[in-house]
């Protein structure tokens, strides 16, 4: 958040204070938004709404969109962004895990707090479930995970590089593969709800 603002302006300690606001606001959209409601989120693994899918693809094309554009521009340096090495077969199986929990809780991190700050039961339910996985994972890691975690190391490598094609032709790429997916899903969806009766729609809010 820092950068985005004069260094000479604001003390670099409200990064705090903005932070919370930025999540206040986060958490209010995602109320707003629905996605504190586990029958739409499961519903993206069922069929029966696109809503996640569409929200999260749009996120990701817009900011691949914004930063190829701002890089061009010479506004920022995309070479200086910071991400971390990739370790596919922890990756794989730590997304598995995530996806298993999606469907079973109907939440994730991000929308299991903002349900639990409504008061939501099942929502605080499943945030003792991550927090127990959390130092479940912390505690046993030397003896257990560690092998693991270091299995499938890639190296410091991003999506282009892996497949050896230039950063423009992947985002053209994606963005035509976001729009096939909306029509799929949106097809998934149509046909989910003509199987379904007026009450069964209303009461999953699609």
């Amino acid at each position: 958040m820092g950068p985005l603002y004069p260094q000479e302006l604001l003390n670099p300690e409200y990064n705090l204070l903005i932070g919370a606001l930025i999540g206040i606001g986060f958490g209010f959209l995602l109320e707003a938004s629905g996605f504190t409601n586990t029958r739409k989120l499961a519903g993206v693994f069922y069929g029966y709404d696109a809503t996640v899918v569409k929200v999260f693809f749009t996120a990701a094309v817009t900011a691949l969109i914004g930063l190829f554009i701002l890089h061009y521009m010479g506004w920022i340096d995309i070479t200086k962004t910071f991400y971390p090495k990739t370790f596919w077969i922890p990756t794989l199986i730590g997304g598995a895990i995530m996806g298993l929990g999606f469907i079973i809780g109907g939440f994730c991190p991000g929308t299991s707090l903002s349900a639990a700050a409504t008061g939501k039961i099942d929502a605080m339910v499943f945030i003792l479930g991550v927090m127990i996985g959390i130092f479940g994972f912390i505690f046993s890691y030397e003896t257990v995970w560690e092998g693991l975690r270091k299995a499938g190391n890639m190296g410091r490598v991003n999506l282009p590089q892996w497949l050896g094609i230039k950063e423009g032709l992947f985002i053209f790429l994606f963005t035509v593969l976001t729009i096939v997916t909306f029509w799929l899903y949106q097809k998934w969806q149509d046909n989910w709800k003509r199987k379904m009766s007026d009450e069964d729609i209303d009461d999953l809010g699609i």
